[in-house]
């Protein structure tokens, strides 16, 4: 498919309270999504906040969030994604789930814990880095400070889309703007950056600034801090003409990344 129409929406999660963000997500924010948006991008934790209780909120693949995901997905028919403390065995991940069509079709474990906020003294990392493809798109899940380390978002596998959900606070809020762009321009790739706004429960204070930036670097939308949807359709064709004409990623180093 040459165009993908995806939309991001940004919100005030309710603290540790999964049933009011479902609640919260379908009455006022789903009906501004329009029928056709075939991605629906959700922030990082989207149902509880960037949360360290993780004894009564991670969940696994049988858990509430990953179910209603799920009913979104048929509902809509198109994908849907996003974060949430996640159990596996002895282990908790910041978990990036990708469902689409009411199938779970790729997660991503958050590799960099933010170590600053004691993430990495509740979950445990990622171990790899994650591409999905939905509708002949590649799509590269990335969570956060994640946004930190250009090596390990390093266009190696040709993805054209680059998502990063997150729980960003306001006082860092021009390096989320600026390493946005950075990652579009040295990956030659669409990236769509979706916060948070608001209080959560911890008191940090989040002011959004979620956007969604072409291959080139330019700015296709931003949404300032409120409540709303971010709609946008991609377009493939553009991006692979501008990488023909701009071949920086034929010159790229190769890393090594574990």
């Amino acid at each position: 498919m040459e165009e993908l129409k995806i939309a991001a929406l940004q919100y005030n999660i309710i603290w540790e309270n999964k049933m009011a963000n479902f609640e919260l997500i379908e009455k006022e924010l789903l009906p501004e999504v329009d029928e056709d948006t075939e991605l629906i991008i959700l922030p990082e934790m989207f149902a509880t906040g960037f949360t360290m209780n993780v004894s009564a909120m991670a969940e696994n693949e049988e858990g509430a969030s990953i179910k209603w995901m799920k009913k979104i997905s048929r509902m809509r028919n198109c994908a849907i994604c996003g974060s949430m403390p996640f159990k596996e065995a002895d282990k908790c991940h910041n978990r990036f789930v990708f469902i689409a069509n009411g199938d779970l079709i790729g997660s991503y474990d958050k590799r960099h814990l933010f170590s600053y906020g004691v993430e990495d003294q509740h979950y445990s990392p990622g171990k790899e880095k994650v591409i999905v493809e939905w509708k002949e798109w590649k799509i590269c899940l990335q969570i956060c400070y994640d946004l930190r380390f250009p090596v390990f978002s390093r266009n190696a596998e040709d993805y054209d889309l680059l998502i990063y959900v997150a729980s960003w606070p306001d006082k860092r809020i021009e390096a989320w703007s600026t390493l946005l762009k950075a990652r579009a321009i040295e990956n030659l790739s669409y990236v769509c950056g979706l916060n948070r706004i608001g209080l959560d429960g911890s008191n940090l204070n989040y002011i959004g600034a979620s956007a969604i930036i072409d291959h080139s670097g330019k700015l296709l939308q931003e949404l300032g801090n409120k409540k709303g949807v971010i709609c946008q359709t991609i377009q493939k064709k553009n991006m692979l003409a501008f990488r023909e004409k701009f071949s920086f990623l034929e010159d790229r180093d190769q890393f090594k990344i574990l």
